[in-house]
């Protein structure tokens, strides 16, 4: 189907760029380096199997959960040209 000037793929391809947009960002926020043995937010120890599994871990668990729920109010994603929350 064609829509105006834009080729066929065109949804399909802006699809394909958020999602590696999304995948970019959430790389680059990967932990690097060395891990802390003591959290950089709180000073509480972080334990040897946490540093072990997350190389380049700086934040115990509890500030880590906080720093995500800070975080997951931001989306990359404008919801509000989105076809999907027009019909709520």
């Amino acid at each position: 189907m064609a829509s105006g000037w834009a080729n066929d793929d065109a949804v399909q391809e802006q699809i394909d760029s958020t999602i590696d947009d999304a995948v970019a960002r959430a790389r680059s926020e990967l932990p690097k380096g060395e891990s802390l043995t003591h959290c950089e937010e709180c000073g509480a120890p972080i334990p040897e199997k946490r540093r072990k599994a997350i190389p380049g871990v700086r934040l115990c668990v509890k500030c880590q959960q906080e720093e995500d729920a800070r975080r997951s109010t931001f989306s990359g994603y404008n919801r509000r040209g989105s076809k999907d929350s027009q019909l709520r």
